[in-house]
């Protein structure tokens, strides 16, 4: 018995978003297998703030269906103290010029995780 087009389709493609949101949590988790990009409102807070920042960012699991529609674990909006944090992974292609032509190879990707305030946004 055969599977339908269908139902490949359907696994090869939760396959994909599984690899993602893999590669996307070692990213958050560890700062390994991309960029981490800090904007001047980040980049302006104290050692200890930004360690903060980047710690309460590698321990968010609060990811939902409001704030990870496509189940990547890709952004979300956090308070750390009194400050509000967004973070934002992006795929490119190896030359950072276009998207990446597959986020779940990393091969062909650069992943880049933005994080700034959210009044930057």
């Amino acid at each position: 018995m055969t599977r339908s087009k269908k139902c490949v389709d359907r696994t090869d493609a939760a396959a994909q978003q599984a690899r993602v949101r893999t590669l996307n949590d070692q990213l958050r988790r560890t700062g390994v297998g991309g960029r981490v990009v800090l904007t001047a409102g980040i980049a302006a807070l104290s050692a200890e703030d930004l360690a903060k920042v980047l710690q309460a960012i590698a321990a968010f699991e609060a990811f939902d269906k409001d704030n990870d529609p496509w189940g990547e674990r890709d952004c979300a909006l956090l308070y750390v103290g009194d400050k509000q944090v967004f973070f934002k992974i992006d795929y490119y292609d190896l030359a950072l010029s276009n998207l990446s032509p597959d986020p779940a190879d990393p091969a062909v990707t650069i992943r880049i995780m933005t994080v700034m305030l959210a009044e930057e946004y």
